[in-house]
């Protein structure tokens, strides 16, 4: 039986390769669209629904993939323009449950996660592999993190929520 915490498995880094690095990268381009066309007719009801008991709602996975690739964004920029820079841990749990989570459409995430993603994608499209290998420390985990890891990390929690809503589909016939 599969997870539903992890209906496409853990996040387990890949060695570099120029086609790894171009599916990762295809995986960032393209969310918007595959995220859009996840959520692509949900009512107000579904988009409340909980993607498994405890879970967060559609509303809120939505909502947490934009506060999560904001944060992405400027964490890749850091990384490539600071030496070793720390970057900013944030509660996602406790951002899930801000009042904009629920009074704001997911319409604006989408709308944000659009021109993030259209800005981070041209912003790493053409990095190099030495580029890659720099470094963020994360305070959270107390160590250092390369670009590359970051750049898969991201890749995989864009299918993983993804898979969220789409397994929720699936299981409720929607």
């Amino acid at each position: 039986m599969i997870d539903p915490r992890y209906p496409i498995g853990k996040y387990e880094s890949k060695v570099f390769s120029i086609e790894q690095k171009e599916d990762w990268l295809n995986t960032i381009k393209s969310l918007p669209e595959t995220l859009n066309s996840a959520v692509a007719g949900l009512a107000e009801d579904q988009l409340q629904t909980p993607y498994r008991e405890g879970g967060w709602t559609v509303v809120q996975l939505v909502h947490h993939i934009a506060d999560s690739h904001m944060n992405a964004y400027i964490r890749f920029k850091l990384g490539l323009t600071e030496d070793n820079p720390s970057i900013k841990p944030y509660e996602e749990k406790e951002w899930a449950l801000l009042p904009d989570n629920q009074t704001v459409p997911i319409s604006v995430s989408l709308t944000l996660l659009e021109a993030v993603h259209t800005r981070w994608s041209a912003a790493i499209k053409d990095i190099t592999e030495e580029q890659l290998q720099r470094t963020v420390v994360h305070p959270e985990h107390g160590s250092q993190m390369t670009l590359w890891f970051l750049l898969g990390m991201y890749a995989w929690h864009s299918k993983h929520h993804v898979a969220h809503i789409t397994t929720l589909r699936e299981k409720n016939n929607w």
